[in-house]
């Protein structure tokens, strides 16, 4: 009992020097809304996607196929535009501190970009061995490719949030209208007048820019909260309009077998449903500031931003690997069967526990691939005196804490 009692008094004095160590200017707001973003993503993957335990191979699936009247599943865990809005807030914002301080493109851009590229470095490394190893055992070549794809397929949204990142300073002014105005167009073409599929692509790099360049109008101070309800209202009622009657699918995420998928590539229903959750996003902000006050949350929200791109990495990961480790146990509900019923959404939701467990340990394994970036930088700007050197106080002191419960766990054990 002493040793849990050390260990919350630990905690809790880890989780006021992080309060402490955040500047008082910093919108907390901010970080809760991505920390949320990110979250959504892991937990939206986590209960959709099913990987199937069939004869002597794994194959993926989805609840949502039989059973699309879990489609509002996806409104809440895809949460895409949310990042997205952010990221453009974020950068514009960052942009134009670098430019004050005399910041060159070329070093700002680096700077954000290895941030983001040095973490997916750890993960194809693994797994370009795993596939290996996978092929020299004789393993299904169709469950390699499941399991690649599973890897894989997210690496898409870093593909495009750089390219959004590296266009920032050409996209700051650029109304969100004018890319809104794209993928009407595109889909118009493809769903109205029977244009070819692949015009659909264009959508990737225009659909995304909607919320990118909402967070660069919140930079200039353009978003009000009438705005906000605006986005909300607008955005909800185009979007239910475009599902009821224009064909659109009620996910907001790819259904195996659909013939017409919202996110691959992005569709206007799936940008109306982005603007909606912007909308919804910029309303909560002050609310967010209030909650994030409290020392336990903002710990907690501080946490996930310092590893949001290690969560976001390797949560599928984290999903396969303990797939895998149950088959040993043969084949278990929730987890190896075909989603079909309310029985296996039971399972699966008993199995999250399991999933984050496991993405513990590949955090705790890979989390320096990350962070190292966040130890450079910080050193960078103790060198240079900048304001900038609030957030790496932030850095620090969560390590410490995390680093003091960690070494008191080894005791225990």
């Amino acid at each position: 009992m002493g040793d849990v009692d050390e260990v919350i008094r630990r905690l809790r004095r880890g989780t006021e020097r992080i309060d402490a160590a955040t500047p008082a200017d910093r919108d907390r707001s901010v970080d809760a809304l991505r920390a949320f973003a990110i979250l959504g993503v892991v937990l939206g993957h986590w209960l959709v996607t099913a990987l199937v335990a069939d004869g002597g191979r794994l194959r993926t699936s989805s609840p949502l196929a039989p059973m699309p009247w879990l489609a509002p599943i996806s409104w809440v865990f895809q949460t895409l535009a949310v990042f997205f809005l952010v990221g453009g807030h974020v950068a514009t914002k960052s942009y134009a501190s670098a430019r004050s301080r005399g910041t060159t493109y070329r070093r700002w851009l680096g700077t954000r970009l290895s941030r983001l590229f040095k973490p997916v470095a750890a993960v194809l490394g693994l797994w370009t061995v795993a596939t290996a190893g996978l092929l020299v055992t004789g393993a299904d070549l169709k469950t390699v490719h499941a399991l690649l794809k599973l890897v894989l397929s997210p690496l898409w949204f870093l593909l495009v949030f750089a390219a959004l990142t590296a266009v920032t300073p050409l996209v700051t002014r650029v109304n969100p209208l004018w890319p809104l105005a794209v993928v009407l167009h595109v889909d118009l073409i493809r769903f109205g007048f029977g244009g070819p599929a692949w015009l659909g692509w264009v959508n990737v790099a225009a659909g995304w820019l909607v919320p990118y360049t909402l967070g660069a109008a919140w930079t200039r101070g353009e978003l009000s909260r009438r705005s906000g309800w605006v986005l909300l209202a607008g955005g909800a009622a185009v979007t239910a309009g475009l599902v009821a009657w224009g064909g659109y699918p009620a996910s907001m995420v790819g259904v195996p077998g659909a013939s017409v998928s919202n996110l691959n590539p992005p569709t206007l229903a799936v940008v109306t449903f982005g603007l909606a959750q912007c909308g919804l996003a910029l309303l909560l902000r002050e609310r967010l500031r209030r909650a994030m006050r409290r020392p336990v949350l903002w710990a907690w929200v501080a946490f996930v931003n310092l590893s949001a791109m290690t969560i976001f990495l390797w949560h599928q990961t984290a999903l396969m690997s303990v797939t895998a480790t149950g088959l040993l146990a043969g084949r278990l509900p929730g987890l190896h069967t075909t989603p079909d019923d309310l029985a296996w959404v039971a399972f699966r939701l008993a199995w999250l526990p399991v999933f984050a467990l496991a993405l513990a340990v590949c955090w705790a394994a890979f989390r320096s691939y990350e962070q190292g970036h966040r130890r450079q930088g910080r050193r960078t700007r103790t060198r240079t005196r900048t304001r900038t050197n609030g957030p790496s106080r932030v850095v620090r002191t969560h390590r410490v804490a995390v680093e003091a419960v960690e070494a008191n766990e080894a005791r225990r054990a």
